[in-house]
């Protein structure tokens, strides 16, 4: 089928394959909401092609889920020993790298949590933009823990050190950009507005 090792992204094709599924939509459909191709769309589902942070966050915004909340979801899916527990052992979370980028992202809490938390470890260089339907329906805090952080918030730009938190406002086209030569770690924490 796949020659994709990496378990977090079978998952994460099988859910979004899941999502699109239970919307009844067709692949079609789904290239037309999210404006991600119909090929792209069908290699990630048939595991062939790890998705992007850039893709990821247009075809969430389709679904009307957070990346957080496609990713936790996803996680889910996967057998944990220490759900009952509820302990989660660092050296044995999932962790998802966007193969464009290096960004790499790991969920804190689980898909039971009334809250969403990720940590994000951006490289150098990297640059992630998310469409603004992305931020449909979720409040979000960001707080940097290491690094800087170059946080586009529609036409503003906020230039965010360790230990700055930003919450964000209402839905806009967002960019994540570490513009140094060191790593910026950050922490996402969400929790879903109520819809319309």
């Amino acid at each position: 089928m796949s020659n994709i090792v990496d378990p977090l992204v079978r998952q994460i094709a099988t859910r979004i394959r899941a999502e699109r599924e239970r919307r009844r939509w067709t692949l079609a459909q789904l290239a037309e909401v999210s404006g991600v191709s119909q090929a792209m769309i069908s290699r990630i589902e048939r595991g062939e092609s790890s998705p992007t942070a850039v893709v990821l966050g247009k075809l969430s915004a389709a679904f009307q889920l957070s990346v957080a909340s496609l990713l936790a979801l996803a996680e889910g899916a996967q057998d944990d020993p220490y759900a009952t527990a509820g302990v989660r052992r660092g050296a044995e979370a999932a962790e998802w790298t966007d193969p464009a980028t290096g960004y790499r992202r790991r969920q804190i809490a689980g898909p039971d949590f009334p809250a969403e938390i990720a940590e994000i470890r951006l490289p150098p260089g990297a640059r992630v933009p998310y469409p603004a339907a992305a931020f449909a329906f979720v409040r979000q805090v960001v707080w940097v823990l290491d690094g800087r952080l170059t946080f586009h918030d529609g036409d503003t730009v906020h230039e965010l050190a360790s230990g700055d938190t930003i919450e964000l406002g209402e839905p806009t086209e967002r960019v994540f950009a570490n513009t140094t030569q060191a790593e910026c770690r950050y922490v996402v924490v969400l929790a879903r507005g109520v819809r319309p």
